[in-house]
């Protein structure tokens, strides 16, 4: 069944913001802050860590070497400049405050960093991308069955300490994996491995954003470099 991934992704979604919401107010300050430290350490790691890992090259004499840079750089640049004249993280913020009210949350003063938070952290990346396309094209669930398991930590790491924000990234988060799913079923086929490992490198680099914000309260407009994914495939046919 092609979407089951995002169906059990969103499902662990939903169940670790409930339990972080449900048990949260157990934990003082210190342990919340942290929680969300750990979570921030660990998303950082884990985009550098996948970042590097298309960037690494081995040579035959045991020398590593570094690709990719200048579409790295190139992807961002124009990405952001796109991100930013389009203000998608303005949008993100607008659509926080349309589901704070329709929740009847006005006076969660926390509610729109939680959605926002939360949200940039599990729809940004590489597994946001490659594991619907796996979902799609090799009826394979494992990556998005792993994404949803650090997704389960993440949220509830992040509602008990910001709230009911956090329950409502599971929209976003169905929305993205969903239509990345059926865009992958449509020209899935027609993308190259190059292009996969560009979305990649470029995927986890905003996610080392997301962990910038997360640990070091920076406010890093990581939605607005959503563009940089696209110029990512463009690039990747071209030797930068």
């Amino acid at each position: 069944m092609i979407g089951l991934g995002t169906l059990i992704n969103s499902g662990l979604v939903i169940a670790g913001s409930i339990l972080g919401m449900l048990f949260g107010h157990l934990l003082n300050q210190r342990v919340r802050e942290t929680m969300t430290g750990a979570c921030g350490l660990s998303t950082l790691f884990i985009g550098a860590g996948g970042t590097l890992s298309k960037m690494l090259t081995l040579s035959g004499d045991g020398k590593f070497g570094t690709g990719g840079t200048m579409t790295i750089i190139l992807s961002m640049v124009l990405g952001g400049m796109i991100g930013e004249f389009i203000n998608i993280e303005h949008r993100t913020e607008q659509l926080a405050a349309w589901l704070k009210v329709r929740s009847h949350s006005e006076k969660d003063t926390r509610f729109i960093d939680g959605f926002v938070t939360s949200s940039l952290t599990i729809c940004i990346g590489a597994m946001a991308i490659i594991g619907p396309m796996n979902d799609a094209l090799y009826h394979d669930y494992s990556l998005l069955i792993t994404k949803g398991i650090l997704d389960f930590i993440i949220v509830m790491a992040l509602a008990s300490s910001l709230g009911k924000g956090v329950l409502f990234s599971v929209l976003p988060l169905a929305l993205w994996q969903g239509l990345m799913t059926l865009i992958a079923a449509l020209i899935g086929p027609f993308l190259s491995t190059p292009a996969l490992d560009a979305i990649s490198m470029v995927g986890n680099i905003l996610i080392f954003c997301v962990g910038l914000n997360l640990l070091f309260n920076k406010h890093i407009r990581v939605a607005n470099y959503l563009p940089s994914l696209v110029f990512a495939v463009i690039f990747s046919g071209i030797s930068l």
